[in-house]
């Protein structure tokens, strides 16, 4: 049976009622839902992408606490706007973010477009995000279609396309838009995500208090847990990495800036290089070294500690050791800094990380 044949089926109005007024009682309290300004729900939005609510929040109120408005993100030093940024990860959602800033600052006279072409030709600015602002911002019936939610739809319409594939996309958009309460948009969109978020979960949905059982063909059909389907990616890549925390006889760490494009790009990182395997590790970080900064160090082979941090497509497991610098550093985006200054510069998770284990040996 088609999407269109199954929604014919439906109680539609019906459906929208119990859907809304249950997001209307059990709705959580975030920060972002106080809001109607369309740059900071934009701002919630791109965070929210890959990272959980709770470990948003707080990086929300910080964030807004330092960049309140458009002008004060577009007219910020990227530097300042990654060390904000700095523990959430996908570090391009934020250059993106601010790249498209500045071009609402210039072109739209600092007001995010309400207009869907507009909104959408902006960097970073994909339909999802698109349909989220639009809807919860302006209240235009547009869908906002997320992994949460097409979860919810093919559930509740006993959908079996895989979620994972690019062009299952257009049937879950077409479903949500047909299913739209056009009369507050705001607050369907933001009830199918939380009923994707807090109800209609991935392993272990909570049918008996889903407020639009009765409407879900999965549940009725018994296949609840079965849905939705979606591939399994490929196993990531593992990369093992040496990194070491550089310090001269008067107490300052060397720190180098990541190139200008790339995974992590212009983030501050401890010198590393990928270790060959059955290779003294000490041998390569020294080689590695003189190679790369034109100086000497000599590295202290006591481990320090092994980090694992994990992106989308690869992991790296990285062993940490110290040493000494033994001649001045020459390179370009290098610097030698206190160790009290180290924590003011934007570093990654995983070099972070590093940084805290080799701080703790002072302690």
């Amino acid at each position: 049976m088609s999407e269109k044949s199954k929604l014919q089926k439906m109680n539609i109005t019906k459906f929208q009622h119990d859907l809304v007024s249950w997001y209307e009682i059990e709705k959580r309290d975030l920060p972002w839902r106080r809001e109607r300004d369309p740059y900071k729900i934009w701002v919630s939005e791109i965070m929210l992408q890959q990272t959980r609510v709770d470990t948003v929040i707080p990086f929300f109120n910080r964030f807004m606490d330092q960049f309140p408005t458009i002008d004060s993100l577009a007219s910020a030093d990227e530097e300042s706007v990654l060390k904000a940024w700095e523990g959430l990860g996908y570090y391009s959602r934020i250059r993106n973010l601010q790249s498209a800033v500045k071009e609402v600052a210039e072109n739209y006279d600092g007001i995010v477009p309400a207009d869907k072409k507009e909104f959408l030709s902006l960097k970073g600015v994909g339909p999802y995000t698109g349909g989220a602002v639009l809807s919860i911002a302006y209240g235009l019936p547009e869908p906002a279609v997320d992994g949460n939610v097409m979860r919810v739809i093919s559930r509740l319409l006993s959908i079996w396309d895989d979620i994972a594939k690019p062009s299952s996309r257009k049937i879950f958009e077409y479903t949500v838009g047909e299913l739209m309460y056009k009369e507050d948009p705001s607050s369907f969109n933001q009830a199918l995500m939380e009923l994707g978020a807090i109800i209609c979960t991935p392993t272990s949905p909570s049918c008996l208090l889903c407020p639009v059982q009765n409407h879900c063909m999965a549940f009725e059909e018994g296949v609840q847990r079965e849905l939705p389907v979606k591939t399994k990616k490929k196993s990531d890549k593992k990369v093992s990495i040496g990194a070491v925390v550089l310090s001269t006889n008067d107490g300052r760490v060397l720190i180098e800036k990541r190139p200008q494009s790339g995974l992590l790009a212009n983030l501050w990182q401890f010198p590393n290089v990928e270790m060959p395997s059955a290779m003294n590790p000490r041998h390569v970080l020294e080689s590695l070294i003189e190679k790369e900064y034109g100086i000497k160090a000599k590295i202290n082979m006591d481990k320090v500690t092994n980090i694992t941090h994990a992106f989308s497509h690869l992991t790296w497991e990285i062993d940490v050791y110290t040493g000494v610098l033994e001649s001045n550093i020459t390179k370009e985006r290098t610097k030698l800094v206190e160790k009290e200054e180290v924590e003011s510069f934007a570093f990654s998770v995983s070099h972070q990380k590093i940084w805290k284990h080799v701080k703790g040996l002072d302690q």
